[in-house]
């Protein structure tokens, strides 16, 4: 920062190591966090380990909120805060069992603040859909240059510029996402709606059920062991199924009564219209971007 030229634009990558594992074991609760306090999310089974572990992530998330605000500081002691655009996200879900490396909330929903006090009105909860696939049109959007059309995310400036909060676009009312082959050893799509998350799994019967599929993509820590070696314990087994096991080639929840998304409705009756419904907007919108499993 202090070798850029002055009073030109700039550009500056800040990609933090944090919350990436591995986490030094108890540094949250050393630092004062009470693991009562834990609130943890339904895929994970409520044990002093597991509690434990995500205060140590918690502790990582801390640390990258510091030094975030040490960048800030800089731009800011040059005078330069209100006008750089500021974009700060993760990449992907906690690192933890059935989030990270899953189509599932935990794995694909992430943080994401963005300032630029001198273009948009900040203090705002915008609740639109968005991809970070829309991160790079905006960049180009903000500078006033033309958006390649190879790009098939979508510039966020009528949205930020809008002033609105709550549902601004209302075009955009869901999201697509997908894992590939190395994750797993059958890709998946998915598309979520404000009520609804529909996961397509291609293929899964070329899934051996001799290993454990997603155990290889599942980073080591306290809470994998801990379902690992818990598995066949009642309040356990079916979040370890979850995580680890073999999934069905169609996943339908129906988020306003199971946010969690653990219980699988694409085979029930009563959601078949909205299943089906579910899946052919998906197919759709894979075959409009030319998708390779389509």
């Amino acid at each position: 920062m202090a070798a850029r030229p002055k009073n030109k634009p700039f550009c500056f990558w800040f990609g933090s190591g944090d919350p990436h594992r591995a986490y030094e074991w108890k540094s949250g609760l050393n630092s004062g966090m009470n693991i009562k306090d834990v609130q943890v999310p339904a895929c994970l089974p409520d044990a002093e380990e597991i509690r434990t572990d995500i205060c140590d992530y918690y502790w990582e998330v801390q640390r990258f909120d510091r030094e975030a605000g040490e960048i800030l500081k800089l731009i800011e002691e040059d005078g330069e805060l209100d006008s750089t655009l500021v974009v700060i996200t993760g990449d992907n879900g906690m690192p933890f069992p059935g989030c990270k490396a899953t189509l599932y909330d935990g794995g694909t929903r992430v943080p994401l603040v963005i300032r630029w006090p001198e273009r948009i009105k900040g203090g705002r909860i915008i609740k639109d859909f968005v991809s970070l696939t829309d991160i790079a049109p905006t960049f180009l959007d903000a500078c006033g240059l033309d958006i390649l059309p190879e790009m098939t995310g979508r510039s966020l400036m009528n949205i930020l510029s809008s002033g609105k909060s709550g549902q601004v676009d209302p075009e955009r009312t869901f999201v697509l996402t997908g894992m590939e082959t190395h994750c797993t050893s059958y890709p998946c799509r998915a598309i979520r709606t404000k009520d609804y998350l529909y996961i397509r799994n291609f293929d899964p019967n070329t899934w051996d059920p001799g290993t454990n599929e997603y155990d290889y993509n599942i980073d080591p820590s306290p809470s994998k062991t801990y379902m690992m070696e818990h598995r066949d314990r009642k309040g356990v087994a079916p979040l370890y199924n979850r995580a680890f096991g073999k999934r069905p080639e169609e996943e339908l929840y129906d988020l306003n009564k199971d946010p969690g998304q653990l219980n699988n409705v694409a085979m029930s009756p009563e959601y078949a219209t909205i299943r089906r419904r579910m899946a052919e907007t998906l197919v759709r919108k894979l075959k409009a971007t030319k998708d390779p499993r389509i």
